[in-house]
Order: C-alpha cells, then sequence, then structure tokens
C-alpha cells in the first residue's frame, strides 16, 4: 500500500483536496439555501440537477477525452468548476443555482473519469486492487473531512465559497504537473437496459432505488438538519456520520458478500436498515439518535451499490461484465435524479421527518424485491460467484469496470488454483495406489 501512494501520491492529493471542495460546496448549499429562505421543493430540485448533469457527464465524457485528450478536459473542466463555486454566493437563486449544480455534476463527472483512467494506468495488474482501494480511502476521508470545514465561516458569507474554489483549483497542481503522461483511454459500450433486466431483475432494479436513496441521502441530509434547526456543528457531523458509516462497513459487508448468497445480504440488509430508519420517524432520539441513524443508513447504502454490481456480475460471462457496469450505472443515475425531487415533495407535505420516512420505504421495497426474487430462481453457488470490490456510488465507469477487471482477474486465479490442487491431490491418490500396489506384490 506505501508504494502505491508513493507512485500515486501527486494523483491521490489532488483527489483528496477535490473532494474536500466536493464535500463542502454539497452541504453548504443546504445550509445556505435554508438561510435564504428557499422552499424544499426549490432546494430538491438543486439537488437533483447536480445528478442530472453527473450522469450526462458519464455518457459524454469519454467522447471529449478522445476528442482532445486528458489534459485539456480535466483542466477545463476544473476551471468551470471553480468559477461555479464562486458564483454560488454571487447569484443566490433556486434557478440559478439548479443549472450551477448541473454544470458542476457535469464537470465532476468529467474529472473523476479522467481521474480514475488516469490512476488505472499508472498502476499494475499486481496492485491495482490496492490502488482503487487507497482511492476509495482517499475520497472517503476527502468528504468527511469537508465537514468539518463547514465549521470555520458563516455560511451566510462568501468565505466558504471561496475556500471551497480554492481547494478545488489547487487540487489540479499536483494532477497536471505529475510527471506521468496521459493515459489512452477506452471504454465498453454499455449493454441495452433490456438485455440487462433480463440478465438481472434483482441489479437493475435495486441500483434504481438504490440510487434513489443515495441521492436524496446525500443531497437532502444537510436540509434536513436546517430543517430541524441543527445548529452548523451538528450538521456536519449528522452528514460526516453517513459517510463515515458507508466507509467503515463496506470490509464487513464484503466479506459476508463472498461468503453467503447475496440475495439474502441484500434482503437482510435492506430490511434491517428499512426498521432502523423508520424509527427516526416514530422516536426522537435527540441528536445522539440522529447520529446513529445516519451512521447504520450510511452504512448500508453505501456498500449496497459495490454488491449490487457483484451480484449482477455471478450471471454475466466475463466478457459482459465491463458492459453491464455501464448500463448498472446509468439505471443508478436515472434513480439519483428522481429521489431528492420525491423526498423534497415530501418534505414540504409532511414535514421534515419524512426524511426518514422516504428512506424507509424505498429501502423496504428493496428488501421486498430482493425477497420476491429468491423465490424466482436459484443462487449461484458461493464458489461460482464473482467478488466483491469496494466502490463508491460516484464511481465513474472507468472505475467501475477496472473493479470488473479486477474481479474476473481473482475468479480467474481462483480457478487456476483450484485445477492446480486437484491436479496435486490426484497426483498424490495416484502415488498412494502404486504404493499400495507394490506392497501387495
Amino acid at each position: 500500500m506505501l508504494a502505491v501512494a508513493r507512485n500515486s501520491w501527486a494523483l491521490l492529493l489532488g483527489m483528496l483536496l477535490l473532494m474536500l471542495g466536493n464535500g463542502l460546496q454539497g452541504t453548504l448549499l443546504g445550509v445556505r439555501g435554508a438561510a435564504e429562505g428557499f422552499s424544499t421543493t426549490s432546494m430538491s430540485i438543486v439537488m437533483s440537477a447536480y445528478f442530472v448533469g453527473f450522469l450526462g457527464g458519464s455518457r459524454l465524457a469519454p467522447e471529449m477525452i478522445r476528442r482532445v485528450g486528458h489534459v485539456r478536459v480535466f483542466a477545463a473542466l476544473g476551471s468551470f468548476i471553480s468559477a461555479v463555486l464562486i458564483l454560488y454566493a454571487a447569484l443566490p437563486d433556486p434557478v440559478a443555482w439548479a443549472l450551477m449544480r448541473m454544470v458542476i455534476g457535469f464537470c465532476f463527472s468529467g474529472v473523476y473519469v479522467v481521474a480514475e483512467s488516469w490512476l488505472n494506468d499508472t498502476s499494475t495488474n499486481e496492485n491495482r486492487g490496492q490502488t482503487m482501494s487507497l482511492y476509495m480511502i482517499v475520497q472517503m476521508i476527502g468528504i468527511v473531512s469537508a465537514q468539518g470545514l463547514l465549521n470555520v465561516a458563516d455560511p451566510a458569507g462568501y468565505n466558504l465559497f471561496i475556500i471551497s474554489s480554492v481547494l478545488v483549483s489547487i487540487s489540479f497542481a499536483p494532477i497536471l504537473l505529475s510527471v506521468s503522461p496521459a493515459p489512452v483511454f477506452h471504454t465498453t459500450k454499455p449493454m441495452t437496459l433490456k438485455q440487462l433486466f433480463k440478465t438481472s431483475p434483482l441489479g437493475f432494479v435495486g441500483m434504481f432505488l438504490l440510487g434513489a436513496v443515495f441521492s436524496a441521502l446525500f443531497g437532502m441530509s444537510a436540509i434536513f438538519g436546517a430543517q430541524i434547526n441543527l445548529s452548523l456543528r451538528e450538521i456536519s457531523m449528522f452528514v460526516a456520520a453517513i459517510y463515515v458509516g458507508g466507509m467503515l462497513f463496506q470490509y464487513p459487508i464484503g466479506w459476508f458478500s463472498d461468503r453467503m448468497d447475496r440475495r439474502r445480504l441484500i434482503a437482510g440488509l435492506t430490511a434491517i436498515g428499512a426498521v432502523i430508519t423508520f424509527s427516526g420517524v416514530l422516536f426522537d432520539g435527540g441528536f445522539t439518535g440522529l447520529l446513529v441513524l445516519s451512521f447504520i443508513i450510511g452504512g448500508i447504502a453505501n456498500p449496497l451499490y459495490s454488491l449490487y454490481l457483484a451480484y449482477t456480475s455471478d450471471f454475466l460471462d466475463s466478457d459482459d461484465m465491463a458492459a453491464a457496469s455501464g448500463g448498472l450505472i446509468f439505471i443508478n443515475g436515472i434513480g439519483a435524479i428522481s429521489g431528492p425531487i420525491l423526498l423534497g415533495a415530501m418534505m414540504d407535505t409532511w414535514g421534515p421527518y419524512s426524511f426518514f420516512g422516504y428512506v424507509a420505504g424505498v429501502l423496504a421495497l428493496m428488501a421486498l424485491y430482493a425477497f420476491y426474487r429468491m423465490t424466482q430462481r436459484a443462487a449461484p453457488s458461493v464458489e461460482d460467484t464473482s467478488s466483491y470490490s469496494h466502490l463508491a456510488p460516484t464511481s465513474s465507469p472507468v472505475a467501475v469496470e477496472v473493479a470488473q477487471e479486477l474481479a474476473i482477474e481473482m475468479a480467474q486465479d481462483f480457478a487456476i488454483e483450484m485445477a492446480q490442487d486437484f491436479a496435486i491431490e490426484m497426483a498424490l491418490e495416484e502415488e498412494s495406489n502404486i504404493n499400495d500396489t507394490d506392497d501387495i506384490a
């Protein structure tokens, strides 16, 4: 891991600064929107616009890179991000913010594609898995740390927007000044949605519903905190707990995923999550209770992304895995666009605590559908399933394809190892039979 950090430190440092800026602006807008008196519905549209842009960027960024190259796309998108972060404070209007959030989402999607392509190119077959894991850890550290920056200045002023813009501007320096050459870019054409649904109905429906949970959770959590009059420090802790839970739950859930029927794991996690989350509507546990709820919700929602990808891969040939991942990212993005809008309407109608009711309801739908799919076909044996790869829901198609390639390599290595063990057993058995024959003679 240390060797990976030495080889990729410039890119990882740049991504850390970038996630600090992105994590800060997402929470800051929720707090500033409440201070400006924007309605929950207006802010839900603003938050949804990010995912519209992100989905568009994931589709168009590869073509932009092919036309003008990594460096130019990276620099251009970074300039737009930095400029928009300043304009937020200058144009406090919901329509303007929605348009700017769409631009921000588009640009960040393209930046992730470029950065993850670069990271993949600088790693080797031996350390690619460690490299991507370290990259995800750096992303989470950046987003969690960004919540602390929310407390260094007044959200009603300009300073926090300036800090966010400066962080993003500085983040590109270590990346663009690094000596590594720009990689050759390629992605796989995605599988059609009809083919994808036929291959894995649970993966298809689950990724759509997960997008609706994820976007509402990370887009509306600061707005929820502002509506129930949490202090700035409490809002930052509430949002940070979601990400911390997601980071800590990845590994134990991944461990179980590789050792049991993944449908049972999905159904169990989402059912437990729905019950616990709905308690946020019924019981007032104070601020400590809110932190526990946000930690559990984040801990369930984040790993489900990797879990659905791994489950879908269990029903695919290795040649189709990368193509299916593109379709899953797309359907997840469609769900993400709808999430904040639906939640915003619910919060306007039934109050802020419908935040938990919405998340619990969608998790319950995921659980019910997983239980239903368990009655429709048999699960593949654990020995034949693909490996669980740790991925964030914000990962670009590049990172997802790399994870799928790593899963294929691990499966192939496991098959080779099993074949070698079988050959050794057969040789020992044959040698034992020869010895027994000699003894009889």
